[in-house]
């Protein structure tokens, strides 16, 4: 599903991804960890077309298809969907009524006509039923006055309206306390299936003891250095990123 090739990327003239090899198939778990500036974020920005990170060499493909030319907005209309770390209010515009606009200009990038109001409705019901979201909830300013984990809550809940090929969770668990943590991965679990994939960008080990991941990757310093099985998350729990950055200097 994704491929990514000697990957290497800057911003503001500073390289912060130094080639970087990943592919993920569709109904995977892949999860990135790395301590602070190793470049997380900025590998989620650059998959998603983040237009101030400047790729400087490889390639990101998607189904075969080279993304280089595409906007952020092709991006997301080809399946691919990026939780935020900071998620922006909207003020005046319902949870409801931004999630109609964004499924029907989805829609309308794939040649289709706007989705019957029966249909949305009917959709809106099963995927708040499935996440377990209170239908007052939906009629909220998008993440106004919301609590952490509302606004992760509501991301899923856009995940889900959206089904995307490729799901990409940037720190989804910052701030999050347990309940709202176990929430949250509730709702990334049962979203999983054979046609789409996952990746989790995190800190920490915790939020993998609820999204269980097929595998891991280390950043560091912009590159890959160290890939394994979801064991590799507990070692890096126990022995924290100092032996990963002394084996990349090796």
């Amino acid at each position: 599903m994704l491929k990514i090739n000697d990957l290497h990327a800057s911003v503001d003239d500073k390289e912060i991804l130094k080639g970087i090899n990943l592919t993920v198939n569709a109904g995977e778990v892949h999860a990135i960890m790395g301590p602070n500036g190793s470049g997380k974020s900025t590998l989620a920005s650059v998959i998603a077309g983040k237009e101030e990170f400047d790729v400087t060499k490889g390639s990101v493909i998607l189904d075969g298809e080279d993304l280089e030319e595409e906007s952020p907005e092709e991006r997301a209309h080809k399946g691919i969907f990026l939780s935020f770390q900071y998620p922006v209010e909207i003020p005046g515009v319902s949870v409801t009524n931004f999630m109609k606009t964004a499924i029907n200009e989805s829609r309308k990038a794939r040649g289709l006509e706007d989705m019957p109001a029966n249909e949305m409705l009917k959709l809106i019901r099963e995927k708040s039923e499935l996440l377990e979201i209170d239908r007052k909830f939906l009629s909220r300013s998008l993440n106004e006055g919301f609590s952490g984990g509302e606004k992760k809550r509501n991301e899923i809940f856009q995940m889900a309206m959206l089904e995307p090929k490729l799901a990409i969770l940037d720190e989804t668990d910052s701030g999050l306390d347990i309940d709202a943590l176990r929430i949250v991965a509730n709702g990334v679990n049962k979203l999983k299936s054979k046609d789409n994939a996952v990746i989790v960008i995190t800190h920490y080990q915790r939020l993998l003891e609820y999204i269980v991941p097929d595998f891991v990757h280390v950043l560091h310093n912009g590159k890959i250095v160290k890939s394994g099985g979801k064991e590799l998350a507990h070692e890096l729990e126990e022995k924290g990123y100092d032996w990963l950055k002394q084996e990349a200097t090796v």
